[in-house]
Formats: C-alpha cells, sequence, structure tokens
C-alpha cells in the first residue's frame, strides 16, 4: 500500500510537534488513530463482503451443476424404467409370464411381513441404584432434588 518507514514517520511526528504544539498532539495522535482504525475495519469489511459474494456465486454454480447432474439421473432412470416395463409388458403379451404367479410388489417378490416395533417394558424412570437406603441417611447422601429458595426455607432459623 503505502511505503511509510519509520524515519518517515519520525519526520513526520516533529512536523506535527511543531505545527500543531505539544497540548493538542495527544489528542489529534487519538484522533488519528481512531480514523485510521475504522478506515481499516472498513476495508476488511468491504474485503469479507467481497470473498463473501464470490463464494456464493461459486456455491450457486455448483449448486446448478449438482441440479443439472441430478436431472439427467433422474432422466435416465425414467427412460431405463420406462423399457423396463415395455419389455414385461411386451413378454406378458406374449405369454411367457404365469398368469397365476402375480404378487403385490412390482419387483415380483413374494410379499413378507415384517415384525411390529414394541418398545421393552423397562422402568427407565425409576433409578435402581446399589447403596442401600439407610447407609446414604447415614452418611448424608441427598436423595432428592431441592431448589435453593426450598433449601434456603428449610435450613433457615426459626422466628424468635
Amino acid at each position: 500500500m503505502l511505503d511509510i518507514g519509520f524515519t518517515k514517520l519520525a519526520i513526520i511526528g516533529g512536523i506535527a510537534l511543531v505545527f500543531i504544539g505539544p497540548e493538542r498532539l495527544p489528542g489529534v495522535a487519538r484522533t488519528v488513530g481512531t480514523l485510521l482504525g475504522r478506515a481499516r475495519r472498513y476495508v476488511a469489511d468491504v474485503k469479507e463482503e467481497v470473498n463473501r459474494s464470490m463464494e456464493l456465486e461459486e456455491l450457486r454454480k455448483m449448486r446448478d451443476q449438482v441440479d443439472e447432474a441430478a436431472r439427467n439421473f433422474e432422466a435416465s432412470v425414467q427412460t431405463q424404467a420406462s423399457e423396463f416395463t415395455s419389455a414385461i409388458n411386451l413378454a406378458d403379451q406374449d405369454g411367457k409370464t404365469d398368469q397365476t404367479d402375480h404378487t403385490d410388489n412390482t419387483i415380483g417378490a413374494p410379499a413378507q411381513d415384517y415384525p411390529v416395533y414394541r418398545q421393552p417394558r423397562k422402568k427407565w424412570r425409576l433409578k435402581q441404584g446399589n447403596t442401600p437406603r439407610w447407609y446414604k441417611v447415614r452418611q448424608g447422601v441427598r436423595m432428592h432434588a431441592q431448589s435453593g429458595a426450598a433449601r434456603v426455607a428449610r435450613f433457615r432459623p426459626p422466628k424468635i
């Protein structure tokens, strides 16, 4: 961008000290710093927006290619399916297939009964532990969830 070295910055600083004065120089330096920071952020945002739009355009091109491939695949599947059905109809008309062996499926395999899913009969809401209750009571293990407000109310000293 700009080729500004340390010596050039020192010369600019010296000239600014002479013309602006030592009283106002820190405020001017802060203002210039904030303006440069804003400019850098603006340039970075513009670069990011350009990159994002380029990536979006690439994704659109890729989506179009995938859509075209899907359409081609669908067309080939439809043509093959129509050829297959026409071949079956032609064979059926010629009398080569047996009329009594028709099934419900289009492929020709016999219909099969699948088992129905049933949930297991577990008591998953009931937590069963190995530690006996009397041991937990003796050790002071909390067995029930209690809110903070309920705990404070429980252990609050009685009013006198």
